[in-house]
């Protein structure tokens, strides 16, 4: 009963936590979606390789949300017809370039000017390789059907025809979008889709705040923190930690500031760095973006990623 108590309270928490979060990325894409159409300014995102994830990553100082608000504008981004790059280098980035955990990190760790740089910086290399690694694969094999779907129905017609609007078999890279007329939607229709779409996520949150709470109450921290001071299995254990535990990126740091003296500085920054891409909690919410298959290389790629840069630092500030 005390474990079933203490999963009740952790899975309140990060519910609550994540809430306030959903909902203002919600209104953001459906903002963005009534006030600015989406010809107005797509067809103006650039599509080089290096250039889209880099502008998608920088568009996060302009959203103060975090990995559970970026979802839904991420989403807005793909089936508005935006540049695969721009999308990703927002979704995975933006959980840590946005001003609120800038801030928060800076409260935590003022006398740590190295986390102050390493923790954007290091967030910033992960979503430009993530990037880079998705746009790989055809559209098919990567995004979500339905999302799929509504993203064939933003391009023309003399660009995608009938057959791949209404299937999503064709796996070619889209050609760029070439809108010939920008219509506002009418405001009712953007608070359906928003409805719809808060709700969907609504339930997927749920179900990883579920997962994340049963598995932080069978799994004590006290396991995971015990080999802190190994300069490997220190970053091994707090990657496995932020999995489990599930924070919101705007509060991460001053849960980390808990255990910081425990840690190795490469583990300290790993459990920054993974948190935000790759936890239960996500696990959820990127299936409405991703495919299975998309959401493996994102979780794999990410954890090597940051295990790399964490030992990096650990050989720099060791």
């Amino acid at each position: 009963m005390d474990r079933l108590a203490t999963a009740w309270a952790i899975f309140q928490g990060l519910l609550l936590e994540a809430i306030p979060f959903l909902l203002l990325g919600v209104t953001i894409a459906g903002l963005a979606r009534w006030l600015v159409p989406q010809g107005a300014w797509i067809g103006r995102l650039p599509r080089h390789p290096l250039l889209a994830p880099i502008t998608g990553a920088l568009m996060g100082f302009a959203l103060p949300a975090c990995e559970c608000g970026n979802v839904p504008v991420a989403r807005r981004l793909l089936a508005s017809g935006a540049p695969l790059g721009t999308a990703f280098g927002f979704l995975f980035a933006a959980p840590v370039l946005n001003p609120i955990v800038l801030a928060s990190t800076w409260a935590a760790f003022p006398d740590q000017s190295w986390l102050l740089i390493a923790r954007p910086l290091g967030a910033f290399l992960i979503a430009l390789l993530l990037s880079a690694l998705l746009v790989q694969l055809p559209e098919a094999q990567l995004i979500e059907s339905s999302l799929l779907a509504e993203r064939r129905l933003s391009q023309p017609l003399s660009s995608i025809g009938l057959l791949e609007r209404g299937a999503g078999l064709i796996g070619a890279a889209l050609p760029d979008p070439q809108p010939t007329r920008i219509k506002r939607p009418q405001l009712s229709e953007v608070l359906e889709q928003s409805s719809r779409e808060l709700l969907d996520l609504l339930a997927l949150l749920v179900l990883g705040c579920v997962i994340a709470a049963l598995v932080q109450s069978w799994l004590p921290r006290s396991w995971l923190l015990a080999v802190g001071s190994s300069p490997t299995l220190s970053i091994v254990a707090l990657m496995l930690l932020a999995i489990v535990v599930s924070v919101c990126s705007s509060v991460d740091a001053f849960l980390a500031l808990g255990f910081a003296a425990q840690v190795t500085p490469g583990a300290l920054l790993a459990f920054l760095l993974l948190g935000p891409v790759v936890d239960l909690k996500l696990a959820g919410l990127f299936t409405v973006l991703l495919r299975p298959k998309a959401i493996g290389i994102t979780a794999i790629v990410a954890c090597l990623g940051v295990l790399l840069i964490g030992q990096w630092v650990n050989l720099w500030q060791l």
